[in-house]
């Protein structure tokens, strides 16, 4: 299976011309869109490009989503949101969170996130794709290259669980790869011009093979 992983759209119509152009190029099975798919106001027009793109969509939201964004997502037959939900996908087994509160310079998905993570973390195994907003505290997450601004939460859950991948964006100076125990984390934001996501490929066994994409580059 190959995934097109993105983050950080912000209801950019240069970003969504960008990601309909690299699934042209790629031509991935899945979209991934790890939040901040809008930017607060007139969402609608935001989710309409995600729903008219030629790829099944998975979704969480993030802290520019608000909530209307998961009724908007449910009238297109392509996107499917993650929120606390397993979704199998050619075999690959996908679940996420949804939503970011801001502090500073650290996340959260929720206010009670312990509960959260303990509400997600039965769907989680060492096979699965998990999607959220925010990385792992620790992990892909530093501002202006010096404070780390993750998520506590989803650090224990990942070192307790070990899903295979883990799929992020949100902090926008910290796009790439690196592994957090076993699992894979992925920061795929577009935040940033040059940014163009990761494209992943997963069998569902092994390790993920991921070409995070900037200007001109091509998977091997």
């Amino acid at each position: 299976m190959r995934i097109y992983a993105v983050a950080d759209i912000h209801g950019r119509p240069d970003k969504f011309e960008l990601i309909r152009n690299n699934i042209s190029k790629f031509r991935p099975d899945v979209l991934v869109a790890a939040g901040d798919i809008t930017h607060f106001t007139k969402p609608d027009h935001s989710i309409a490009q995600m729903g008219n793109l030629p790829v099944p969509v998975l979704a969480v939201r993030g802290n520019t989503d608000r909530p209307v964004v998961e009724s908007l997502c449910e009238k297109y037959p392509n996107i499917s949101l993650l929120h606390l939900r397993e979704i199998i996908v050619r075999n690959v087994r996908f679940t996420g969170i949804s939503g970011t509160v801001l502090l500073p310079f650290r996340s959260k998905v929720r206010f009670r996130e312990k509960l959260m993570v303990s509400r997600v973390a039965p769907l989680v195994n060492e096979d699965t794709v998990f999607v959220a907003h925010p990385p792992p505290r620790g992990s892909l997450d530093k501002v202006l290259g010096k404070f780390h601004a993750g998520s506590g939460g989803l650090r224990e859950l990942v070192l307790k669980k070990q899903p295979a991948l883990f799929i992020c964006g949100h902090i926008h100076e910290n796009p790439g790869q690196m592994y957090l125990g076993k699992t894979l984390v992925v920061n795929c934001n577009i935040r940033r011009e040059g940014q163009q996501g990761a494209i992943v490929d997963f069998t569902g066994e092994g390790k993920p093979q991921v070409t995070m994409l900037q200007d001109n580059t091509m998977p091997a």
